[in-house]
């Protein structure tokens, strides 16, 4: 019989000291399993802040809003400091023509009244670098008529407008207008 009580030992000491082997590495791989969650869960963060800067740049696109560019300066010497301008200097280097001013000489250049639409398309064609949206130009032309620059002439639903600035016999008397103000252009959107 004590050999039956030696073996019985042996293997509870077997069993016992399996069994806490099993239990440490258990432990070990739920500490390395937290810590790959914890990464992921971190991974998933950083993923779910990229999709939503994406979607609203992606809704901004969509909706025509325009997205404000950041032009890069060289890099400059030495220290990451503000570059300093001389007293009265401007701060645009490349002075570019005011939308106001790109409509007022658009208009003066036409010899029939133009939609606020043709105004945008043929100023985005010839500027592409810059972006003409319609409504803008629209609420421009509306600020050249109150200023008297311009004339609204309604066909309509249509608006179409005109330069005042032109010089006389520039084809602004040769227009026909109806009693309502109407040209005899027919109707492009606007």
């Amino acid at each position: 019989m004590p050999d039956a009580e030696l073996t019985t030992t042996e293997l509870l000491t077997h069993y016992s000291s399996q069994l806490s082997r099993d239990l440490d590495e258990n432990v070990q791989e739920q500490d390395r399993v937290r810590s790959e969650i914890e990464a992921l869960q971190a991974r998933l963060l950083t993923l779910q802040r990229d999709h939503t800067v994406l979607a609203t740049m992606q809704q901004a696109l969509e909706s025509g809003i325009p997205v404000q560019q950041v032009r890069m300066s060289p890099p400059s010497q030495g220290y990451d400091l503000p570059a300093v301008s001389a007293p009265g200097a401007t701060r645009r280097k490349h002075q570019t023509p005011t939308l106001v001013a790109l409509i007022r000489s658009y208009l003066a250049e036409q010899s029939e009244p133009c939609s606020a639409a043709e105004v945008a398309a043929a100023l985005s064609e010839a500027h592409p670098d810059r972006v003409i949206k319609t409504t803008v130009v629209r609420t421009t032309l509306e600020g050249l008529v109150a200023r008297s620059s311009a004339q609204r002439l309604k066909q309509g639903h249509s608006v179409f407008y005109m330069s005042l600035e032109k010089a006389p016999g520039d084809g602004l008397a040769d227009i026909d207008t109806g009693e309502d103000g109407s040209t005899g252009r027919s109707a492009v959107g606007g």
